[in-house]
């Protein structure tokens, strides 16, 4: 089972498409020519998508995948940040980036990761329910190799999903890991060909489908402690992060993250 293709031209078709197949919702990233990074668009759509999904009681799990073979999804549109593009939901900027890391549904989200899914991409899958990856995907927290930090959720969602030490070596290091060595870590749940990527995505999907929607949705709202549309527990987090993240953003070493990237050359970091 594959989806339909995307148009040809990148300026006549949406960057986030959805697809209902029975009582499973189809979203996929659409910009490939940009690793399916996240522009304002993006995120716009992706809220929407799951709002509607959350809001549909026909549509009992979403998966969300990347157009192409070779990323999920590359996190923040940068280009778009340094033109001064706003990367956030138009909508209603409570969903947070992608429209999803502040934005608790109670529908079931899997992600289907088909090549990298590196810092925001990362921090979507950490946002999912459940991941199927292809056997080539790679995850990683790069942030801190351009002077910035994971400040989607990244920083405090990754040790709940791996040990400590090693979201600390992933997070310090700015290394990725494979999709082997994430299925390891209990980071993913299945780890399968580029081939079968959709199909198996689908039929986990499928699965849950099968089941009472109430019950699966309270099951979720329970296990993530989400209330009121919130997750409270995570709103401590989400203040210290925000506070983290305008500090390390508008130092010095940001920018020559961002200079030394650009001219191809290492950093030299001040700690200012």
């Amino acid at each position: 089972m594959t989806s339909d293709p995307a148009p040809d031209s990148t300026a006549d078709r949406p960057a986030v498409r959805t697809e209902r197949r029975d009582h499973v919702l189809l979203v996929t990233l659409d910009r490939p020519e940009a690793r399916n990074a996240v522009n304002s668009e993006v995120s716009t759509l992706l809220g929407r998508a799951l709002h509607e999904a959350d809001t549909d009681p026909e549509i009992r799990a979403v998966v969300l995948t990347g157009a192409g073979d070779k990323s999920f999804s590359a996190g923040a549109d940068l280009k778009a940040i340094s033109k001064g593009e706003d990367i956030f939901p138009t909508e209603n900027r409570e969903w947070g980036f992608a429209g999803m890391m502040q934005h608790p549904v109670s529908v079931p989200i899997i992600a289907a990761v088909g090549g990298t899914a590196l810092g925001g991409g990362l921090e979507i899958t950490l946002a999912c329910d459940l991941v199927v990856a292809a056997e080539h995907a790679v995850f990683g927290l790069p942030e801190v190799k351009r002077g910035l930090v994971a400040a989607a959720g990244g920083a405090f969602r990754l040790p709940g999903y791996v040990p400590h030490r090693v979201a600390m070596e992933m997070m310090l290091t700015g290394e990725p890991i494979s999709a082997d060595r994430a299925l390891d870590l209990h980071l993913v749940n299945r780890v399968v060909p580029a081939d079968r990527l959709l199909d198996e995505a689908l039929g986990l999907a499928d699965a849950i489908a099968a089941n009472a929607p109430l019950a699966v949705r309270a099951s979720k709202r329970l296990a993530l402690g989400i209330a009121d549309g919130a997750r409270s527990g995570e709103q401590p987090r989400w203040e210290q992060n925000d506070a983290e993240m305008i500090a390390v953003m508008t130092s010095q070493d940001a920018a020559e993250g961002a200079t030394a990237f650009a001219e191809k050359r290492a950093p030299v970091w001040k700690s200012r």
